[in-house]
């Protein structure tokens, strides 16, 4: 394990872990949403379904012209927002790829209990199957703009209907597999919007491995999203576009943000696409963090055994670290 250790963090002494089961995928200005008030529609959003009833987990489903059905969020509240009357800084947290991924995903997975007593509101959003957190060059199923919904509409919906802090210090993006990608890609090409991006078992590198990443960004979304649409373009890729979402070009975008990474070294029994896959993340991010050294650019990462998974002492660990960054609440 390497550590580059950012300033002002906290580490978390924490045991377990989850399997694979999670796998394939500026201003100050303060929002002025109340405890008692509902969400409403806004930036392109028209709330369709929801359920508010739980005082932390809110659950909305929006019918958006960004995308073709109606993507959902999970928006976990702090144990006292409802009666605190504070402002909260915001984590923006993105699933993996995978038929059966979703918006639900982390809170199947444990996310309530990780995050109780933190002061801290989580976004959990759709991302898709296989969306890759992107605009697609094609689709031949209707609009699928993930990079649309999530930043032109979602963030600020968000700060619009919650009290958050609505600024670069009140944000954080991190994400597992296909989602620590889009973590990665989001904090790079929106600099003003996050200042802590954490990739677990996230690729960092499309053009790596004759574009391992990019040829199953788009082999994937073509065979689950988009009706044989692709992310990328295909047989050529749009390079413009692929240089604007690889992190490795990107170097000088993640300058004065926190930066976390998590990979595994294998050694583990363990199927064979999840190797690969991992082996692929293990690569890119060992260059991207040279690429970091060589900039100056301070980051923590940690390479565990074990492959493709979601490892949960690790975004406990990652949690505190975000949440020291930020602004507190």
């Amino acid at each position: 394990m390497s550590e580059h250790r950012p300033t002002r963090r906290n580490v978390l002494k924490a045991a377990g872990g989850l399997s694979a089961a999670l796998a394939l995928g500026a201003g100050g200005v303060l929002a002025t949403a109340t405890a008692a008030s509902a969400a409403g529609d806004g930036f392109g959003l028209h709330i369709v379904d929801h359920n508010e009833n739980d005082p932390r987990m809110k659950y909305y489903r929006f019918q958006t012209d960004a995308i073709g059905w109606n993507p959902g969020v999970n928006v976990l509240l702090p144990d006292d927002y409802a009666t605190s009357g504070r402002t909260y800084p915001v984590l923006y947290l993105f699933h993996g790829g995978g038929l059966t991924s979703d918006f639900i995903e982390f809170d199947r997975a444990g996310v309530r209990d990780w995050t109780a007593g933190k002061p801290i509101i989580v976004v959990m959003p759709d991302g898709g199957h296989a969306g890759w957190y992107s605009n697609p060059v094609s689709s031949n199923t209707g609009a699928r703009n993930w990079e649309t919904f999530h930043v032109a509409q979602l963030i600020p919906w968000i700060d619009a209907n919650f009290r958050t802090f609505a600024e670069y210090d009140g944000r954080a993006v991190a994400g597992f597999s296909m989602g620590g990608f889009g973590a990665l890609k989001y904090a790079a090409k929106y600099y003003g919007h996050f200042a802590s991006v954490s990739a677990h078992s996230g690729p960092a590198s499309l053009r790596r491995n004759l574009g391992a990443i990019v040829h199953w960004a788009n082999v994937s979304s073509a065979a689950a999203d988009l009706a044989g649409g692709t992310v990328y373009g295909a047989p050529l890729w749009d390079e413009a576009r692929v240089s604007a979402d690889n992190p490795v070009e990107r170097i000088e975008s993640y300058r004065n943000k926190r930066v976390f990474l998590v990979a595994g070294t294998g050694g583990q029994p363990v199927p064979w696409f999840s190797q690969v896959s991992e082996d692929n993340v293990l690569q890119g991010q060992r260059e991207f963090r040279g690429l970091l050294d060589g900039a100056g650019i301070p980051y923590e990462a940690h390479e565990e055994p074990g492959s493709h998974e979601f490892r949960v002492p690790l975004f406990l660990r990652d949690l505190d670290g975000i949440i020291g960054r930020l602004r507190k609440a």
